[in-house]
């Protein structure tokens, strides 16, 4: 075995002896191994300053990345109780605006008629072809023409003709399907002792004549 150790060639890698100061295979120089000590820098070295503001900023540094991790602990249970509470909250249903509704003006309200007054009637009164009858008598089955007078004349809306509800039993009106100031009136059942009264009324002015049973 031989004492002198061998060294590797830092190019091709050949093995050669260490006291050549070159590699026989390719020439190249042998950079022979320092064999001093790395001085310890300042921040390593115990009661120095540097050591000192090392130690403060690591203690910093775990400060914050705690802070940072329960940060991120929280934000996390917050995104997933709020996500929860939204799973089990139904969502509000939207109301629809008809479209149509919403883009349609409103239109102005139609004015209001104005109702026409009802003529002035001035008098009524009934009459027995063109004798003005107050009161008249008629038989059972007989049958009385009788027309209504309106003044003024040019007046259209025509009377109602009537009698008391309690006397219907004992005479029939015809009014005139043509002009209804007309009618007749027949006689159904025998008139008791103290008449009955027909009315012709229009606009509240009402003309009234009595009817007695006739004799015989």
């Amino acid at each position: 075995m031989s004492l002198i150790p061998e060294v590797k060639c830092r190019r091709c890698g050949e093995s050669f002896s260490s006291m050549r100061s070159r590699c026989p295979n390719c020439g190249t120089r042998r950079v022979s191994q320092s064999g001093r000590t790395p001085a310890a820098t300042p921040g390593t070295v115990r009661g120095t300053e540097a050591y000192e503001r090392a130690a403060v900023n690591t203690k910093w540094q775990l400060i914050f990345g705690l802070i940072l991790v329960v940060a991120v602990i929280l934000a996390v249970i917050v995104m997933v109780s709020t996500g929860l509470n939204g799973a089990d909250t139904p969502a509000a249903k939207a109301t629809p605006t008809p479209a149509a509704e919403s883009a349609a003006p409103t239109p102005p309200p139609a004015p209001t008629p104005t109702p026409t007054p009802p003529p002035t009637v001035e008098k009524v009164s009934i009459r027995y072809y063109e004798t003005v009858k107050e009161d008249f008598s008629i038989k059972v089955d007989e049958v009385v023409p009788l027309n209504a007078l309106v003044t003024p004349t040019d007046i259209s809306d025509k009377v109602t003709w009537s009698v008391d509800s309690d006397n219907e039993q004992y005479v029939q009106i015809t009014v005139d399907p043509e002009d209804g100031n007309k009618c007749e009136v027949k006689c159904i059942s025998k008139i008791p002792a103290g008449g009955i009264t027909l009315y012709a009324e229009l606009f509240g002015v009402k003309a009234q004549c009595q009817i007695y049973a006739a004799a015989g």
